[in-house]
């Protein structure tokens, strides 16, 4: 079947899913990567039009870094958690996440469209969280019944995983929310599956009576490819508003000149830098992190050398906090 004929959903089933068929795909000899031999708890999963912005024979190109499951993620790192920012005790009903005044977070689906090795929510017990139609209702009422709510991010997982009729059928429920005025995205799916953005979801969000903020995840500006710059050209038609967050991950973006170009990439393509997150203390993650120091001389560099709108706020999400924590 022509590549331009496969639906999303096949172009999905199509990803990379075991470790040796990617290494062979980017012409690497997977027995001297220090490969995870035990990744079924997390397993690889990367879209192949995503594996295609990757550099063939470089065993630390900044996207694959992002996606291989490496023995490192074994090792034990003091302070760090299954839960590293507090997420389930802010459960406020299944499904709903409420930390912040005037916001609260819902788990759409437990599905990603891609594994990223250094993610917060890698230890996250979807399956009691995420909706069911029960549990839906169940949000709903707690929305209508804390009207100081008036922004609603969808999360996940990937809530535009979800298919075109069960999204639809989301936003018509939140639409009765009388005192919502906006709705958030917070998908990393126009990044790594640019096939998702199909017409038929585009005019999804184009009936929508809130108004609409995608938060896209890229980290790197080799991910931000021609296919996504033609996904924020008819986003920004439907007055999306288009902003990043990044995570700062060892190895993959912690120097001055990637950070820079990210930024100036971003704006090329309508999106400004919004996010620019320390890393998360997950469990599996702790070969990602960048030193203190070295982030806030990172910011620095951002400050001098970028107008304001393109410097990313650099921040750490702690539990129990009332917002994301500035670092400066």
């Amino acid at each position: 079947m022509d590549s331009q004929s496969l639906t999303w959903q096949q172009t999905l089933a199509q990803a990379f899913t075991h470790i040796d068929d990617l290494c062979r795909h980017l012409k690497l000899n997977s027995s001297q990567l220090e490969l995870l031999s035990d990744e079924k708890n997390f397993p690889l999963l990367v879209p192949r039009g995503f594996a295609n912005l990757m550099q063939v024979g470089n065993p630390n190109d900044p996207l694959l870094r992002q996606v291989l499951p490496l023995q490192a993620e074994m090792l034990n790192f003091p302070g760090y958690s299954q839960d590293p920012v507090g997420d389930l005790a802010a459960v406020a009903s299944a499904g709903l996440i409420h930390k912040y005044h005037g916001r609260a977070l819902m788990i759409v689906t437990g599905a990603c469209a891609i594994h990223c090795r250094y993610c917060f929510r890698r230890n996250f017990p979807y399956g009691e969280q995420q909706l069911s139609k029960q549990k839906l209702q169940q949000a709903i009422d707690y929305l209508n019944c804390h009207t100081e709510i008036n922004e609603l991010i969808l999360s996940g997982g990937d809530p535009l995983l979800f298919n075109d009729d069960k999204l639809a059928a989301l936003l018509a429920k939140l639409h009765t929310v009388p005192h919502l005025q906006r709705i958030r995205l917070h998908t990393r799916v126009p990044v790594v599956l640019p096939e998702r953005m199909t017409p038929t979801l585009l005019d999804i969000f184009s009936t929508s009576k809130l108004q609409l903020v995608m938060v896209i995840h890229a980290n790197h500006g080799n991910e931000l490819s021609a296919e996504l710059n033609k996904v924020c050209v008819e986003l920004k038609k439907r007055n999306i508003t288009l902003l990043n967050q990044s995570v700062l991950l060892k190895g993959v973006n912690d120097d001055e000149k990637t950070l820079y170009q990210l930024s100036e990439k971003l704006f090329s393509f309508g999106i400004l830098p919004y996010y620019l997150h320390s890393l998360d203390k997950a469990n599996g993650t702790g070969h990602f992190a960048v030193p203190a120091q070295t982030e806030l001389a990172l910011i620095e560099y951002l400050r001098k050398h970028l107008p304001g709108y393109l410097v990313p706020k650099l921040v750490r999400e702690q539990a129990g906090a009332l917002f994301k924590l500035p670092l400066s």
